[in-house]
């Protein structure tokens, strides 16, 4: 313990073993020991004591459009990292697309690397793309360090970033499959979509029936039976259909290789609440019926639903049009998303525990970041120190994300973020930052 140079202490640290008092030391960087609460601090060390805040790991978004470089105009690397900060999350995976040039060949990669070196409060990762014509460049995207690829079956919004129709899926999955990687998948039918009704203007009833659970069903079906027929790891994204659960549940149940993500606005925003003309709602898939959200929490509790993440995407405020059809889709959520889904979590019966292992610990393991997602001897000294009981309301001026657009304004929510701590170093404490201290993270061989 000669070498502990620092120790964050309080009355309710969440490790793996569940919640307690408890000291952490870190050295270097790394949680070199978690001990009794009133253990000694050893000589040289400094003492953060955090009373009864609670230290909980840092957490892993495994979800998130940054759009630099490109579109830095919706958002960039520093401000998407200090909203990330700013709500505890100590680590993301940045999305292939939305930046220009989308992240689908080495040479992609590494100019989004070199502009992401040195702006990132947090560290960060990057998923590559699967188009229909980029199959010969998933191995070399592997090899340098993507943790997966991410597909769509329908448009994606981008021209740059095509979908997959069933044959190019199928061959794509197999390439992927072949060298042990991840697809990750927006799983909307195309055909189902195109058979919608498509009213536009500016009624949320009108948008929603445009995009219709039994698209998302039949999507994760097809996707589903690939993966089965191919052995392929595969994970569905942004899950917001129910009637999709009886299925998932079945093909994990056989053994099939499949996780599935859902997001903060789909477990706490509903349908009934969404006023027309208001497209700082509008995602895609859309967010549902109250009814529909209750069976997704569900699925999180028996493990249906394998995690939670933010699915952040930004755009400037102008594209947020008040016609549904025309607006661009994607709800901003870093700084939010802790406290939206604690809110919602402790009022269904959850604990924070439960929050922790859908936002860090299986987020962690989904992309095989063994160091971070857990308050553990040998994991990166990455934390949140959060007051659960303290209430804010979402005041769109302190958000950090550079177009401070949110579905959240107005609303109260439980849950202040004090600090956030990456490797030992605070990068955040009561709204104020460090210079970037985050790294670039590749995937682990």
């Amino acid at each position: 313990m000669s070498d502990v140079e620092l120790v964050l202490r309080s009355t309710r640290v969440i490790a793996p073993e569940g919640t307690r008092p408890a000291s952490v030391a870190v050295a270097a960087g790394k949680i070199t020991a978690v001990l009794p609460h009133h253990a000694e601090v050893p000589a040289g060390a400094r003492l953060e004591d955090l009373g009864d805040d609670v230290l909980l790991p840092g957490l892993v978004d495994t979800h998130v459009h940054v759009n630099d470089p490109g579109r830095t105009h919706w958002e960039g690397f520093w401000t998407a990292t200090r909203a990330a900060a700013a709500g505890g999350i100590t680590t993301l995976v940045d999305m292939p697309l939305n930046s220009l040039p989308p992240t689908t060949t080495v040479g992609n990669l590494r100019t989004k690397r070199d502009v992401a070196a040195d702006k990132a409060h947090i560290d960060v990762g990057f998923w590559g793309g699967a188009l229909p014509d980029n199959v010969k460049d998933l191995r070399p995207l592997h090899d340098a360090g993507v943790f997966g690829f991410k597909a769509f079956l329908s448009p994606s919004g981008v021209d740059e970033f095509p979908e997959l129709d069933q044959e190019r899926l199928a061959r794509s999955m197999a390439e992927i499959a072949g060298f042990g990687g991840l697809l990750i998948v927006h799983a909307e039918d195309p055909h189902h979509l195109a058979a919608a009704p498509q009213q536009g203007g500016p009624k949320y009833t009108d948008f929603l029936a445009s995009r219709p659970r039994d698209a998302e069903d039949t999507a994760i079906a097809n996707l589903v039976a690939q993966a089965k027929r191919l052995n392929a790891r595969v994970h569905v994204l942004h899950l917001s259909s129910s009637d999709a659960l009886p299925l998932i549940a079945g093909a994990k149940a056989e053994g099939v290789p499949v996780t599935v993500e859902t997001c903060p606005h789909y477990l706490t925003l509903t349908a009934e609440e969404v006023p027309d003309g208001a497209s700082e709602f509008k995602c895609c898939p859309p967010i549902r019926e109250a009814a529909n959200q209750d069976l997704l929490w569900q699925a999180l509790a028996d493990g249906t639903i394998d995690c939670v993440v933010t699915d952040h995407s930004p755009s400037t405020a102008d594209l947020k049009t008040d016609d549904f059809a025309t607006a661009w889709g994607g709800i901003s959520g870093l700084q939010l998303s802790l406290p939206a889904i604690w809110t919602e979590a402790r009022r269904r019966g959850h604990s924070l525990e439960d929050v922790v292992r859908w936002m860090s610990a299986r987020t962690a393991r989904l992309v095989g970041l063994a160091q971070k997602g857990a308050i553990e001897a040998g994991r990166d000294a990455d934390f949140a120190v959060l007051a659960p009981d303290e209430t804010f309301t979402v005041d769109p001026a302190v958000l950090q994300h550079r177009n401070r657009v949110t579905a959240y304004a107005g609303k109260t929510l439980s849950g202040v973020v004090k600090s956030t701590w990456l490797r030992g170093e605070r990068i955040m404490a009561d709204g104020e930052f460090t210079e970037p201290k985050g790294r670039l993270l590749s995937r682990e061989p």
